[in-house]
């Protein structure tokens, strides 16, 4: 025979995220939860991604790869110029 009186109670609570959301549910803590993040602002469930940045990293790091992207954008372009110009000239067959 199980013991009687030794469980907490399960009962219904609500849950406050910091984005406004509001729900609730069952847990055996006594009160309201006031959360952080919740499934309503979390990136994996939303899939909008929130860059932090910390002291400017993610600015540095974005300067510093601007300069790749930018030459690969201007390489790009190039090869799609030589392409179009070739495609111009006429044909000469013997």
């Amino acid at each position: 025979m199980p013991k009687q009186g030794i469980h907490p109670k399960y009962e219904m609570i609500n849950v406050k995220c910091a984005c406004g959301s509001k729900f609730e549910t069952r847990s055996t803590h006594k009160g309201d939860i006031v959360v952080e993040i919740c499934s309503a602002c979390h990136p994996f469930f939303t899939g909008k991604q929130k860059l932090i940045d910390t002291e400017g990293r993610v600015d540095r790091f974005q300067k510093k790869y601007q300069k790749v992207k930018d030459a690969a954008e201007a390489k790009k372009v190039a090869d799609d110029a030589k392409k179009k110009e070739a495609l111009m000239q006429p044909v000469i067959r013997a």
